[in-house]
Parts: structure tokens; C-alpha cells; sequence
């Protein structure tokens, strides 16, 4: 998997949102995408790790959350406002929680779940097409997982909400036309929070791996990064995963 553009340069000047930005694969990406040049907005409920976050690498906190609309929208006018554009949006948000038989899960969590996993991704979507659109480019990422094509034990919502998500990247793809690029990344287990409430859970085999089986957030960031540029035009509409030797190859994250 060769390419002749410097993808690391990526994001250099350009007009970035990351939802759920405040820990985990979000802060890392905003770290990554703050030291490639991004002018960067951090999308998410106002609290002290974000604010910490922004100040560090110099970026804009974006009051949001992704479950409603007004609020994504807002946040995305609020990019074009400061920096003339959005380049790129990442849908990063997302919820682990419940994790519970469906026969007991708690209903209004389990909506809370699919408000931010998947009409989160709609919202963000929504709100960002038609300014790129009218702009005449773009990149929407979104954070995928495994957990949309095998079904897990105590994971309805998740593995719902994450099986929709792709197929949000799919019809987004076949809607954005050329102008737009829309690609999902499934980065396998990453060592971050989520992770340890899985573990804490105690439910479903995932919760069973050991802590060193887990990536660093720093490697799905990169991967992010490159999925910003031509060099990864192949997977438009389509999925990205961290499991593939090829991937890890082009990111130079074999050892």
C-alpha cells in the first residue's frame, strides 16, 4: 500500500472538529492533529479535562452535545465562523454504557446509547455535508468498531448503534458524490476508559482480554491522521481497520 503524498502533512491549516474529544482516542487525536498544524475545535460537554485539553495544544473548546442536532450544528457553524471553512469533521463521541442483557438493560440509557453512537454520527453529518458540499470538499471520519458485525453479550446498543454507523459512512459515500470524502475506522481495543469499564464489567469475552492486548490510543490518532489524506481514497465509504498488517504497515506501526 504505497503513496506518493506525505500524509503526515495532512491536516496542516485546515479546519478540524473532533466530537468526544476530552480522553481517550478523541484527546489523542487532538494532540496528533494540534502538532500536524490543525486548527482544531473540541466538540463536547464543557469540563475541566477538555478545557485542560484545549488550553495545552491551543485549541477551541465547542460547547456540544452530538444528541442534538442544534447543538452540532451550532458547533459547526461556529468552525466556518472562526476559520472560514470545516475541513474535517471526526465523529468520535461515543458511549459503552449499558452494558446489560436487553431483558434488564435500562431503557432511557439504552436510548441515551444510540442518541450519541448513532444519531450522533447523523447530527454530525447533517450539519457538516452541505457546508462542505458548498465548499466543494471535505473529510468526515467516523469511529467504528468490530462490535458492528459480531454480535456480543450485554452489547445490544452498542453493536446496534456502531452497525448503523457504517452504514451511515456507505450512504453518505454514495450521497457526498465525489466532493466529499466519508470513511469509518475500526481501531480494534485501544487502552483507553471505555476499555476499563469493559473490563470492570465482567461481561462478554472482550472483558477477558489482558490490558496488553490493547493499542494505545496513539496508534488509531494516526491513523486518523492519514485517513485525512489521498493516500486513503481507496476505503472511501468504506472501513479502515487496525487489524489489517497492510494498515499497520502504511502507518509505519509494524515492529
Amino acid at each position: 500500500m504505497q503513496g506518493s503524498q506525505d500524509w503526515h502533512d495532512s491536516v496542516a491549516g485546515k479546519s478540524v472538529l473532533i466530537t468526544g474529544a476530552s480522553r481517550g482516542i478523541g484527546a489523542a487525536t487532538a494532540r496528533m492533529f494540534a502538532a500536524a498544524g490543525a486548527k482544531l475545535g473540541l466538540a463536547g460537554r464543557p469540563g475541566e479535562a477538555l478545557s485542560l485539553l484545549a488550553a495545552d495544544i491551543g485549541a477551541t473548546v465547542v460547547p456540544c452535545d452530538v444528541a442534538d442536532f442544534s447543538q452540532v450544528e451550532a458547533a459547526v457553524q461556529a468552525m466556518v465562523d472562526a476559520h472560514g471553512a470545516l475541513d474535517v469533521l471526526i465523529n468520535n463521541a461515543g458511549l459503552i454504557a449499558p452494558i446489560a442483557p436487553i431483558a434488564s438493560a435500562d431503557a432511557g440509557d439504552w436510548g441515551r446509547q444510540i442518541d450519541v453512537n448513532l444519531k450522533g454520527v447523523f447530527h454530525g453529518m447533517r450539519a457538516a455535508l452541505p457546508v462542505m458540499q458548498k465548499a466543494g470538499g471535505g473529510t468526515i471520519l467516523t469511529i467504528g468498531s468490530g462490535a458492528a458485525y459480531h454480535a456480543l453479550e450485554g452489547w445490544s446498543g452498542y453493536c446496534a448503534s456502531k452497525a448503523g454507523a457504517i452504514m451511515m459512512t456507505q450512504a453518505a459515500h454514495l450521497e457526498a458524490g465525489s466532493s466529499v470524502r466519508v470513511l469509518s475506522l475500526s481501531p480494534g481495543t485501544v487502552a483507553t476508559d471505555m476499555q476499563a469499564a469493559i473490563k470492570s464489567s465482567g461481561v462478554n469475552p472482550v472483558s477477558q482480554l489482558d490490558w496488553s492486548a490493547h493499542v494505545p490510543p496513539e496508534w488509531p490518532a494516526r491513523a486518523l491522521l492519514w485517513m485525512c489524506s489521498a493516500d486513503s481514497d481507496k476505503f472511501r465509504g468504506k472501513e479502515v481497520s487496525l487489524r489489517e498488517p497492510a494498515i499497520l504497515e502504511r502507518l509505519g506501526l509494524l515492529a
